[in-house]
């Protein structure tokens, strides 16, 4: 298994990984119907598309040569912070370090940047727990998490990586 950068060739297999996986996670939390229609804005293939050719960001894939088992885009905020957009494993392959190695791969990419910030859901308690793991800490809430008016609450988390 290797990280690699995203490409174009990729987004198909990656919007519809994003879709299983946010069936799997937020079906119970926010229904079928709502993970459906936030899936098919936030993760379609054109909402994709526009994050590979992103200044200052980075779109990356984990793949073994078969399949894409997990994916993350990250972006320099400012001279010293990096946002956490989206990281995402598939169901199939969680617990078997592929998150682990897309967020060491986040970490280097702005090798300036001193902290790297996240949203994520608080109902996902898996996530949090993960970041947690990983060094990230809680600083802020808000009531919507990805963009303004979503209404999904979320921990806002960061990490000081140097």
């Amino acid at each position: 298994m290797w990280v690699r950068t995203a490409s174009q060739d990729d987004l198909e297999t990656i919007s519809a990984m994003l879709s299983e996986t946010w069936h799997d996670t937020y079906d119970a939390i926010y229904g079928k119907d709502k993970v459906a229609e936030l899936t098919a804005a936030w993760h379609s293939v054109q909402a994709l598309k526009q994050r590979l050719t992103k200044p200052r960001s980075e779109f990356i894939v984990c793949d073994d040569g078969a399949e894409i088992s997990g994916m993350a885009y990250v972006s320099q905020v400012d001279t010293e912070t990096s946002m956490l957009h989206q990281l995402y494993v598939r169901p199939s392959t969680q617990g078997q370090g592929v998150g682990k190695m897309l967020l060491i791969e986040v970490e280097s990419c702005f090798p300036d940047v001193r902290k790297i910030r996240l949203e994520v859901e608080e109902a996902n308690d898996r996530a949090v727990k993960f970041y947690e793991v990983n060094g990230f800490r809680q600083t802020a809430t808000t009531p919507d998490c990805g963009v303004k008016g979503s209404g999904i609450p979320a921990v806002i988390m960061e990490k000081v990586i140097w």
